[in-house]
C-alpha cells in the first residue's frame, strides 16, 4: 500500500515526514540529511542536479544555479524587483508578464523548479519507505496569495 507523507517545500530547505507508528517521522535525503536544500541547478554539460549536489555547485555556477524560487511562485515579472535582484541568476517576464527564469536561453517557472525538489523529496522519500509515495500535503505560507496558493 502505498504511503502518503507530509512536505514542507521551503525556500532554503525541504523536509518530507512520514506517519509511522503514531507519529510523524522526517525522512532523511539518498544523502542522509534530513533537510534537502531547495536547490536545483542546469550544469554546462547539461545535467540537472538538485538538494546538496546544486547547492554545492553554486559559486561555480551562479547563473545556472536557482535557489528561493519559492519567492517567485505565482507572481508577475513586475512585482518581484527586489527579490530579483537579491539573486545570482536571471530572473525575466514571460510572453505573459510572469516571473520566470533564464537558464542557458531556457525559461522556468518557479513552480517548475519547486517540483523538481518535490520529485527528489518524493523519490528518496520511497526510497526509505520501500513503497511508492503517492500522495502528499504541502505546506502553504499563510501569506501566499490566491495566485501563488494555485
Amino acid at each position: 500500500m502505498a504511503k502518503a507523507v507530509g512536505i514542507d517545500l521551503g525556500t532554503t530547505n525541504s523536509v518530507i515526514a512520514a506517519w509511522e507508528g503514531g507519529e510523524a517521522t522526517v525522512l532523511p535525503n539518498s544523502e542522509g540529511s534530513r533537510t534537502t536544500p531547495s536547490v536545483v541547478a542546469f550544469t554546462d554539460t547539461g545535467e540537472r542536479l538538485v538538494g546538496q549536489l546544486a547547492r554545492r555547485q553554486a559559486i561555480l555556477n551562479p547563473k545556472g544555479t536557482i535557489y528561493s524560487a519559492k519567492r517567485f511562485i505565482g507572481r508577475r515579472y513586475d512585482e518581484i524587483s527586489d527579490e530579483a535582484k537579491a539573486v545570482g541568476f536571471d530572473v525575466v517576464a514571460d510572453d505573459h508578464g510572469n516571473a520566470r527564469f533564464e537558464v542557458r536561453g531556457k525559461l522556468y517557472a518557479p513552480e517548475e523548479i519547486s517540483a523538481l525538489v518535490l520529485r527528489k523529496l518524493a523519490d528518496d522519500a520511497a526510497k526509505q519507505l520501500g513503497e511508492k509515495v503517492t500522495e502528499a500535503v504541502i505546506t502553504v505560507p499563510a501569506y501566499f496569495n490566491d495566485a501563488q496558493r494555485s
